[in-house]
């Protein structure tokens, strides 16, 4: 039997009442910004707290610029070859310079070389010493698939460098070397690392600070130790840890361009009286290489080997280079200062 209650209305307080709109009279809250938007202002925030810092290695970087503009091809080939080599060490592939040279000039490696970190740094001087920048198509610039979905990889890897570019132009307002070190933070956040690879990463970077510029095709970021390459912190440390690390590599940059001028002009000098074209091929090699063997002068120069082991021995002697293997074979040279 259901038990009927004969109290008043009025005693029955806990029920609901009628609704009743309340006036809209309240200042409307603060707006969610968009994660981009956010991320940009923390770095633009960023850029103002380290202006001055900014100004001196964009000057540093400006003077590079025009001292490679004016100067050699050739030494925008050395300056990338040790850039690579540098960077190599600091993601772990460990490729060295020797290594390196002769992979590049005449794909050639050992039984110990690892295939995969040679195409890697491979990878890195041909994007370090020219090509069109990452800027129109990223995809095409990194040349690589996506390895987390292999059947429809080149979608996926063009929809995350699409993402990655959209939130760079969106920063159009920053510095280049700014939004090349955000860029560099953003890389594994937007999914585009692989096996925690960096070279990567470093080489669109560099390409990026250096965008503004017409000699230097890249801003070094990894010669005299990567310590701006380094992911820790909120974006006023990894910035400052970066202009500092690219300010660092850019004199050892120079430093590299001062070694190579000077011994440019006393190797002309001291072989002005050598005859035929081995001797002018050999001190272009030695330009734009920083570790020289007979083989590969031999490929890069087009002479012979007779011509080239000639050259060789009276460079040496003359104390413009120095051999630094030490060895009887596979004997490799390098500049003497």
């Amino acid at each position: 039997m259901k038990r009927q209650c004969n109290c008043d209305k009025e005693d029955l307080w806990f029920l609901p009442g009628p609704l009743e709109e309340e006036p809209d009279d309240l200042l409307p809250g603060p707006r969610a910004e968009p994660p981009d938007t956010a991320v940009i202002a923390d770095w633009a925030k960023a850029e103002s707290v380290h202006a001055a810092r900014l100004a001196r290695v964009a000057g540093r970087l400006g003077a590079l610029d025009d001292r490679l503009l004016r100067g050699p091809e050739g030494w925008r080939h050395r300056l990338a070859l040790i850039e690579a080599a540098d960077l190599s060490w600091f993601a772990g592939d460990r490729v060295s310079s020797d290594r390196l040279a002769l992979w590049v000039s005449m794909r050639l490696s050992g039984a110990q070389d690892d295939p995969n970190a040679l195409a890697r740094v491979g990878w890195a001087v041909r994007r370090l010493t020219g090509g069109p920048g990452p800027k129109g198509d990223l995809a095409a610039f990194l040349d690589r698939r996506d390895p987390e979905n292999i059947e429809d990889s080149a979608e996926r890897l063009k929809d995350r460098a699409g993402g990655w570019l959209k939130v760079l132009a969106a920063a159009a307002d920053l510095h280049p070397i700014t939004r090349a070190c955000m860029g560099y933070h953003l890389w594994s956040l937007a999914g585009l690392g692989q096996y925690g690879d960096q070279i990567e990463a470093a080489v669109t970077a560099s390409r990026i600070a250096a965008s503004d510029g017409t000699g230097a095709i890249f801003a070094p970021l990894a010669m005299g130790g990567a310590g701006g390459l380094r992911a820790s912190g909120l974006p006023p440390e990894r910035l400052a840890r970066w202009l500092d690390g690219m300010s660092s590599a850019i004199l050892s940059a120079m430093r590299v361009l001062d070694d190579t001028e000077r011994w440019a002009a006393r190797a002309e000098s001291d072989m002005a009286h050598l005859s035929g074209r081995t001797p002018v091929a050999l001190r272009k090699a030695f330009s734009q290489w920083p570790l020289v063997s007979a083989p590969m002068a031999e490929s890069v120069t087009g002479a012979s080997r007779a011509a080239i082991q000639r050259n060789l021995a009276w460079m040496e002697e003359s104390g413009l280079i120095r051999e630094v293997t030490g060895q009887g074979r596979f004997r490799i040279w390098t500049l003497e200062n």
